[in-house]
């Protein structure tokens, strides 16, 4: 009896040994996507090496190799996607975003966007996680203070530091040095540094993210730009923000000892009379050239109150979008937004001020800072994917080449950041992918002629991510 049971023990284990390897072998099949144009966007999109009649290897998730079809050897088990006449890029990364639904998620996809910096806020809600399908969500929190946004809010020992009737507590050194820590635990990838914290407060937590090998964005007020650069910041968020570094000392004294004070006016009001050829912003840009600092301008924030918009309703992925998941979204007939500066705003700016910024920042990339895409969906009239291709279109407004707009949302985190999973189509890379129909260096509009994506080495059902009812969820 003893002897039968150990020899049905032995043939179930030699199965459950075939079985596995019989699912091993087949998640080992390989993908091979041929007869595409390989575009290059490397080097902060200055290389030009695209690769016709390319063929791409994917197998679990990665490409395998990438390539001339004259050098990459098509593997005997794989299966064969023909994109003859296509173009063939990364993935879109997004460096500001928000993601609360399922729909969200699923739009993020439809329009190519595989990676997102997630941040949750009052504007674009709290991060949902467990999404499936889901860009891969790379959270951003902020640092040297907690607030009931903060990815560690449910742990009772930092909830409890917000005290009873207030909405946030700046940490001391040591407070802060431990949330970084214990974000980092958690899979955080960057840190938000705001407005409130000094100068000081921003060079420790800057060392401190850098100790740990996390990203910096910066959106200062009480801190000056100038000290922000010198200390290493990372990413400069928000051109609206960032061309406050423009600002003389004697405006940016008061912002030191009461950022959200009566003195916010005089600085915006002093950008708001600053002559786009003024020579301070080209050296303002050589210096943030200089520096490791990148520019993420978020433009799509002011896309609605720049001329030649379009309704972003209209666009397919909409469709599954609930207006109730996004901040101030725009009018869904018309297009057009809804008032994006209260009243009550200390810097007293109007729709008006969005196109000084953008000039302003116009004559910031004669330097040839590195830029990077960020969008700020869902919030004042953005969506999640669908404004990425708006911040493309506007980026190229700005003066950059499609080539290096198209490098500003996927090789530029890998080179900037040293996020070398991301932004290429090379071996070793995640399989994360943006198939076009027409070629997005010579049109970035060329961006929305979408054929395929593909996520994690799997060609999504494109049409499928629309059939979603809207989620409540």
């Amino acid at each position: 009896m003893k002897i039968g049971i150990v020899a049905a023990l032995a043939l179930l284990l030699s199965f459950a040994e075939s079985r596995v390897c019989a699912q091993s072998e087949k998640a080992q099949l390989a993908i091979a996507l041929v007869g595409g144009t390989l575009i290059d966007v490397s080097n902060s999109g200055h290389n030009t090496h695209d690769i016709a009649n390319a063929v791409v290897i994917l197998r679990n998730g990665k490409i395998e190799a990438a390539g001339p079809a004259a050098v990459v050897k098509i593997p005997k088990d794989a299966k064969t996607l023909d994109y003859t006449g296509a173009y063939i890029m990364p993935g879109l990364v997004d460096g500001f975003g928000g993601l609360n639904s399922q729909a969200q998620a699923n739009a993020w996809l439809y329009m190519g966007v595989t990676t997102i910096v997630g941040n949750q806020d009052d504007r674009r809600g709290m991060l949902k996680l467990d999404a499936h399908p889901s860009p891969h969500i790379y959270p951003l929190d902020g640092g040297g203070f907690i607030d009931q946004y903060s990815l560690l809010i449910s742990l009772p020992q930092w909830s409890s530091k917000i005290k009873k009737g207030e909405d946030f507590q700046i940490l001391s050194e040591q407070e802060t040095k431990a949330q970084i820590e214990e974000l980092t635990r958690r899979g955080t990838r960057a840190i938000w540094i705001g407005q409130d914290l000094t100068a000081a407060q921003t060079k420790f937590i800057i060392a401190e993210c850098h100790r740990f090998g996390l990203i910096t964005y910066g959106e200062f007020i009480a801190t000056p730009y100038s000290d922000a650069l010198k200390d290493g910041i990372d990413v400069l968020l928000h051109m609206s923000r960032y061309e406050l570094g423009l600002i003389p000392s004697r405006l940016q004294e008061p912002l030191v000892r009461d950022p959200f004070g009566a003195a916010l006016a005089p600085a915006y009001a002093y950008l708001r009379q600053l002559d786009s050829a003024d020579p301070s912003i080209a050296e303002y840009g050589k210096k943030i050239s200089a520096s490791r600092a990148a520019l993420m301008p978020t433009v799509s924030l002011s896309y609605l109150q720049l001329p030649n918009h379009r309704n972003l309703w209209r666009e397919p992925a909409a469709s599954i979008l609930d207006p109730k998941g996004l901040y101030l979204p725009s009018d869904s007939v018309t297009g057009e937004a809804t008032k994006k500066y209260s009243s009550g705003d200390q810097r007293h700016l109007t729709s008006d001020d969005d196109a000084r910024f953008f000039s302003i920042n116009r004559t910031l990339q004669v330097t040839h800072p590195t830029n990077l895409t960020g969008t700020g969906s869902p919030a004042f009239g953005t969506m999640p994917g669908i404004s990425m291709h708006t911040e493309l279109e506007l980026l190229v407004r700005l003066g950059l080449t499609p080539r290096e707009a198209l490098a500003a949302a996927t090789s530029n985190y890998s080179e900037r950041f040293g996020w070398r999973e991301l932004g290429l189509v090379e071996a070793g890379r995640r399989a994360d992918l943006l198939i076009l129909g027409a070629d997005p260096t010579a049109d970035i509009s060329n961006t929305r002629n979408i054929q395929s994506v593909v996520l994690d080495g799997v060609v999504l059902d494109r049409p499928g991510l629309l059939n979603l009812a809207r989620q409540k969820n």
